[in-house]
């Protein structure tokens, strides 16, 4: 749970400054959240009378007294409240209204390890929204997202090896919105990250090859020609 506080302002200043807060009768707002039916409040000022309607979270309540601030106060918020706020104001001048768009940041939890393989891995879980993850050398890396949990959180894993390079250190940059991270890790030994690709294996084996054809048929020359000079000889 996000332990903050987030006050959505909807004075009648925000609005339009030609309001008047004591001119104001009524005073509106709606919340389209994700995932959830929209809802209603309202505020009349003639009989100071406050209705929440069909608006069942308890955490989304007026910031003071509507008639002196019809500012909404979100606390503490969650990725739930995610999405639009509308307010109402309804004077003699005529209705007035204002939008706002409320975005949810997740800072995600970062790791970064090794693995038996070789490889490095680099972890943005949880994260919202999808984090980016960079390398330091950069590599041969395979980047994938999952969503986490169906809660609007998303998981950002990059597997990332160096074929073929005399790597030491590595190190992993997460961007995110809500702020940023580096980590950064000492591969064994220096290794040329642990095996090889299936490209580099395969040229191998035919390099082995090749070496040892050429050592068949140098053998079989010499061979070849101490058997001729013994039988000159003979």
């Amino acid at each position: 749970m996000l332990l903050i506080s987030f006050i959505i302002t909807m004075s009648a200043s925000t609005i339009t400054s030609s309001v008047d807060r004591k001119q104001s009768t009524v005073t509106l707002y709606a919340e389209v959240l994700r995932d959830k039916p929209p809802c209603f409040g309202a505020y009349r000022r003639d009989t100071n009378q406050i209705t929440r309607g069909n608006c069942t979270d308890k955490r989304i309540t007026w910031a003071s007294r509507p008639d002196e601030n019809p500012a909404l106060q979100v606390d503490p918020v969650a990725i739930t409240h995610d999405g639009n706020y509308t307010c109402q104001i309804v004077t003699s001048d005529g209705n007035f209204y204002h939008e706002y768009h409320l975005q949810v940041l997740v800072p995600p939890e970062v790791t970064l390890v090794q693995t038996e393989k070789g490889t490095a891995v680099c972890k943005a879980a949880a994260g919202k929204p999808a984090a980016q993850i960079s390398w330091t050398p950069e590599g041969d890396c395979v980047t994938e997202q999952e969503p986490y949990w169906g809660d609007g959180t998303v998981t950002v894993q990059s597997t990332c090896r160096w074929g073929g390079r005399h790597v030491l250190n590595v190190s992993c940059s997460v961007s995110h919105l809500a702020g940023n991270k580096s980590l950064s890790i000492e591969l064994d030994k220096g290794v040329r990250t642990l095996g090889f690709p299936g490209s580099d294996l395969l040229i191998i084996l035919c390099v082995k090859f090749s070496l040892l054809l050429v050592i068949l048929v140098f053998a079989g020359f010499i061979h070849f020609q101490r058997t001729n000079d013994c039988r000159s000889r003979k």
